[in-house]
């Protein structure tokens, strides 16, 4: 078994469930494929924020995809993360720029993308994108190619 290193979240048994903001929370380790791009997918279906005007809770499912540099994500400490956004009061875009700029910062990424699928209230579903791609790299022309076509052929939302 490999040393977890400065991992704190994972393995622990005293896990704290903050429900306030708190990007502290978030964890790397290294990538041990640094040699070759690979794409790394997580589906977050249960992400909860506060309306910042009415206090009601938004419920979405979030899908944040990268291309790692150095570093990835510890999964343990995004799910402290994303749960850290309980009650916190952010419009549903705001949100979703939040997570990609705390990512970015964290992993320094060649490639991410954070997508939010909000379930309607009002009547109306939102579904805010955005991402990134790490300046002066081919990764910055596919970050635009990507935000440009996207959503070109949207989903028929039937089922929310």
């Amino acid at each position: 078994m490999r040393e977890k290193g400065t991992l704190t979240h994972l393995g622990s048994r005293d896990t704290t469930y903050k429900t306030d903001y708190d990007p502290s929370l978030l964890e790397s380790f290294d990538n041990r494929h640094p040699d070759h791009d690979f794409f790394v997918k997580l589906n977050c279906p249960e992400f909860t924020s506060l309306c910042p005007i009415t206090g009601q809770p938004d419920f979405a499912c979030l899908t944040i995809c990268y291309v790692p540099d150095q570093k990835l994500v510890e999964s343990k400490s995004l799910k402290l993360y994303l749960f850290s956004f309980r009650n916190h009061g952010d419009f549903h875009e705001d949100c979703v720029n939040v997570i990609m700029n705390d990512l970015v910062r964290l992993l320094s990424p060649k490639y991410l993308e954070v997508t939010g699928r909000f379930l309607p209230r009002g009547g109306i579903s939102i579904d805010p994108y955005c991402n990134y791609g790490k300046p002066g790299t081919r990764w910055e022309q596919v970050a635009w190619e990507r935000l440009s076509g996207h959503d070109l052929n949207p989903e028929r939302v039937d089922n929310r």
